[in-house]
């Protein structure tokens, strides 16, 4: 069986684009890490989050449908 995409030297414009360009500018990458740990790399409050379950009510299927 034959393979499609057999050439794996094949670089796309865009890509190659990519890479200069973080080659030119490595501030950029170091901006892309401070960025994440600021939004994402966060430490998880294992208690809290056990008491946020815990306190958790279940909403009605239709919540404007009067009782």
């Amino acid at each position: 069986m034959a393979l499609l995409f057999k050439d794996t030297t094949y670089v796309s414009e865009t890509t190659q684009f990519l890479r200069e360009f973080l080659d030119k500018n490595p501030e950029v990458a170091k901006g892309q890490v401070e960025g994440r740990a600021l939004l994402w790399d966060k430490q998880v409050d294992r208690g809290f989050q056990a008491e946020a379950e815990a306190g958790r009510v279940n909403q009605k299927a239709y919540v404007y449908q009067p009782d």
